[in-house]
């Protein structure tokens, strides 16, 4: 069980056994980490020390048995995808998800019994398209376009991790269960970091797809969960209302319009357009080849800014201000260095009111610019994004 700790949490880290030796000190050479991994050898406590330093855990952890089972519902990847690029993928998944349960019972947040895995049956695309509005009808999200895909997936119970991967990662679904249980406990949606946001926002309501429908195996599961994704962020009903419900021709203006509107590429807008038979298959193409022409086929104008997740940042935070986590457990969570704040005492207080006003609004503007950065993870999404795939 050491040996399955150890490498979970150095592919976690994203380190490669060189690494991990040097960030060691090199007190252990690489062969000697692989027969730990392996359990052809034990560490001494010096070294298990130096190793639990170098991974940011404690001795203790590395120890542990695995508290949660992960399993992947759905898995976008390439075909050149490295194995040990799915095994790191895979192995920051199942600790990040780990760190979050514990979190999760620390602040008593999330009910996992509520996620609704495999809740909605989908035999055609349109059953995906109602599926969608099911979902949005049960989360109470109306049929306007969602600001943030990513607080609406957190608001309900699913966490938002991006990973460091390479373009042959898309994206995937993931739950746990408690070892030895069937019940769910957790649910994450995986994403690329870098993505655009645009096409991030798509990813995320695709991955929700595959985490929420339940679609026969002789069933297209892919074409089921973009049709579901598309749905999700631009409802039927609320594109009929501002796009109408047939046209002849649209512009380029007025699509740069919608992309702002949802939050969704011009590719993935045409894309839906069709999918509704608002445009036909023949403008449908003519876009297309307009698009590879125009050069928006990689980069569109006025690229959208990837959201960005804060529920991690927020409970980390009440966990340290209710003495729930020390400052090293906040710090090994979030991955940066936190400052240490206790609460000031009354004699504290007193003394500082009674400084002069000028040196009072100093310390407080030292105090706020050192908050900055821990408020500073909101999307903004200013401009927008392309890179969707389109095929004709």
């Amino acid at each position: 069980m050491f040996g399955q700790r150890l490498k979970q949490l150095r592919l976690a880290r994203g380190m490669s056994l060189d690494a991990l030796a040097a960030e060691m000190g090199g007190i252990v050479t690489k062969q000697a980490l692989s027969k730990y991994e392996k359990e052809k050898a034990r560490p001494s406590p010096v070294v298990l020390n130096r190793l639990a330093s170098a991974l940011g855990v404690k001795s203790a952890h590395l120890w542990s048995e695995p508290t949660i089972r992960v399993e992947f519902i759905a898995y976008r990847k390439g075909a050149g995808l490295l194995k040990r690029e799915q095994e790191t993928v895979e192995s920051l998944v199942t600790q990040t998800l780990e760190d979050r349960i514990h979190l999760q019972e620390l602040t008593n947040k999330f009910d996992g019994s509520k996620l609704p895995v495999r809740a909605l049956c989908a035999n055609t695309v349109e059953d995906a398209e109602h599926a969608a509005e099911a979902l949005r009808i049960q989360w109470n999200l109306g049929t306007d376009p969602i600001a943030s895909v990513t607080d609406v997936l957190e608001d309900n119970c699913i966490h938002v991790l991006e990973v460091d991967a390479s373009e042959k990662f898309d994206g995937s679904a993931a739950v746990a269960h408690p070892v030895g249980e069937e019940r769910v406990v957790a649910a994450a949606i995986v994403t690329r970091r870098g993505v655009p946001g645009g096409r991030q926002r798509l990813n995320l309501s695709h991955e929700l797809g595959h985490l929420v429908l339940c679609v026969p195996q002789d069933v297209d599961e892919e074409k089921m969960a973009f049709r579901f994704g598309s749905a999700f962020l631009a409802p039927a009903q609320t594109v009929y209302r501002e796009v109408g419900s047939s046209r002849s021709f649209i512009r380029s203006d007025e699509l740069l319009l919608l992309k702002r509107r949802f939050g969704m590429s011009v590719q993935a807008l045409l894309y839906r357009l069709r999918d509704l038979r608002i445009i036909s298959d023949s403008h449908y193409t003519w876009w297309c080849k307009g698009i590879n022409r125009m050069g928006w086929r990689k980069e569109e104008p006025f690229e959208l800014a990837p959201e960005k997740s804060k529920w991690l940042l927020q409970n980390t935070l009440r966990a340290l201000s209710e003495g729930l986590l020390t400052t090293d457990e906040a710090k090994s969570l979030l991955g940066k260095t936190m400052e240490r704040q206790e609460p000031l005492s009354l004699i504290e207080r007193r003394a500082f009111l009674k400084l002069p006003l000028e040196e009072r609004r100093r310390i407080l503007a030292e105090q706020a610019e050192r908050m900055v950065s821990y408020y500073e993870q909101d999307s903004g999404r200013e401009g927008l994004q392309a890179g969707d795939v389109i095929a004709y």
